[in-house]
């Protein structure tokens, strides 16, 4: 498999992927680096599987790296920011874990501050936001809506999550 096969493939279950390792650690930039560390290993093996099992495949690598995660030492020892408001569960209680009414408000006060955030950036990050985040689209669909190239728009959502991620810092308190 080409690099620009396998970027493809990431691009195609990029979005999956982190949604499976979330749900297992319900910690955004813990997700976030199991989702890499799922890619890396598809990429490093990723011959031993046929291409119609690209999916399952890829969501059975996630949920083994998270549950390692999950299990480990290092993650029972160091606690990283956040962690503190959040309940402690275990694996077992992950899949039965129901968030309560002060959950779902913070979620959704969280999630309205966050959709303001992205209102508020300038072009050209601005339509490309609305279209990915809040519209769903997919970055090829919004490289033909826009008319423009699709690593374009990469490098838009890229730029535009790092002022999104300061801001969210800075709003927490953290930096």
């Amino acid at each position: 498999m080409t690099d620009a096969q396998f970027s493809k493939l990431v691009e195609q279950y990029q979005r999956m992927i982190y949604t499976v390792c979330y749900q297992m650690v319900q910690n955004q930039a813990q997700a976030e680096d199991l989702a890499q560390e799922t890619f890396l290993s598809a990429y490093l093996h990723i011959d031993r599987c046929p291409p119609e099992h690209y999916g399952p495949w890829l969501s059975r690598i996630a949920i083994n790296k998270s549950k390692d995660y999950l299990k480990s030492a290092w993650r029972r020892r160091v606690s990283t920011p956040g962690e503190d408001a959040m309940p402690q569960t275990s694996t077992a209680q992950l899949g039965s874990y129901q968030p309560g009414p002060e959950d779902l408000a913070v979620s959704q006060s969280e999630a309205e501050a966050i959709c303001n955030m992205v209102n508020d950036l300038r072009e050209p990050y601005l339509q490309v936001c609305q279209m990915y985040f809040l519209q769903q689209n997919t970055v090829d669909e919004i490289a033909t809506k826009l008319g423009r190239p699709p690593k374009t728009v990469h490098t838009q959502l890229y730029r535009a999550k790092q002022m999104l991620q300061q801001q969210i810092r800075e709003r927490s308190g953290i930096g």
